[in-house]
């Protein structure tokens, strides 16, 4: 593919691409014969990839990827180096080296994907991400904050109107207990996929009009899917509607609603009444 292009959102592409590009090719060699093989092999070989890719073109920025060591352990004064490195830097890249393991060793599943995301210290918004890409290797895209999607606007009351319902993206193996409750409640119809990347991803593209998580995930679960989401123009919150907020000292980011705009109120008042 090439050097990578300097600016960062490019760059954030170009990684989830090159990571991409990786995985797809070790699916090819290694097949889905043994299960617990390739899902080790894929986790290890994007995570060695992107980690070789910054420390080359980006070396002197910070890294938190679900595959560092140590990586879920909140902040104490006995956590790594890494860490501390981690929380004093300008600039972090928070990686998902592969997130929908389980999906990318299933023979022709195509809801996973590779999210590179980039947080500033400088930057304007809330959540201080300001580049990211989600690869999704398996549908041969990238969606990157560098070309946002352009969101097909529609108003909650012209989808009704036209009959269509409220298509909200669930976990196919760990959806919140109330979730069903909800959708019940708002006359919504609930969609399984797979990865978070994925069902943001989804959200992005008007496939579905929500996600919403609260079975616990971490910052690389969501950080370059709402960098996507939130450049494209979504809504991306808590489930409660606080902001959500990046390289934080507990890598742990239990929950998230990523929405159409237009959806956000109501949903998060639906969230009040079922996620109690």
């Amino acid at each position: 593919m090439g050097s990578p292009p300097m600016i960062d959102g490019a760059f954030a592409r170009w990684l989830a691409a090159r990571a991409g590009q990786a995985l797809m090719g070790l699916r090819a060699e290694l097949g889905f014969a043994d299960v617990g093989a390739l899902k080790s092999a894929g986790d290890k070989v994007s995570h060695d990839l992107i980690r070789t890719e910054l420390a080359k073109w980006r070396p002197a920025d910070a890294v938190l990827s679900e595959e560092d060591e140590g990586s879920r352990l909140a902040w104490t004064a006995e956590v790594s180096s890494d860490a501390v490195s981690r929380l004093n830097a300008d600039r972090v890249w928070i990686i998902d080296p592969l997130d929908g393991t389980r999906e990318f060793a299933e023979e022709g599943r195509s809801d996973w994907a590779v999210h590179v995301a980039l947080w500033s210290r400088s930057a304007p918004s809330p959540h201080g991400l300001v580049a990211g890409a989600v690869g999704l290797p398996a549908q041969h895209r990238v969606l990157g904050t560098d070309y946002p999607p352009a969101y097909p606007p529609m108003t909650l009351e012209a989808a009704t109107a036209g009959g269509r319902t409220i298509r909200l993206a669930a976990s196919r193996s760990r959806p919140p207990v109330f979730l069903t409750d909800l959708a019940e409640d708002i006359g919504a119809h609930l969609v399984p996929m797979g990865s978070a990347g994925a069902k943001i991803a989804a959200v992005v593209t008007g496939e579905v009009d929500a996600y919403i998580h609260a079975g616990g995930q971490y910052e690389w679960d969501s950080a370059a899917p709402v960098a996507v989401a939130t450049a494209t123009g979504l809504h991306a919150s808590r489930i409660d509607g606080s902001a959500l907020k990046y390289n934080e000292a507990d890598p742990r980011l239990p929950d998230l609603l990523v929405c159409r705009k237009d959806l956000a109120s109501r949903l998060l008042a639906a969230l009040q009444r079922h996620s109690g």
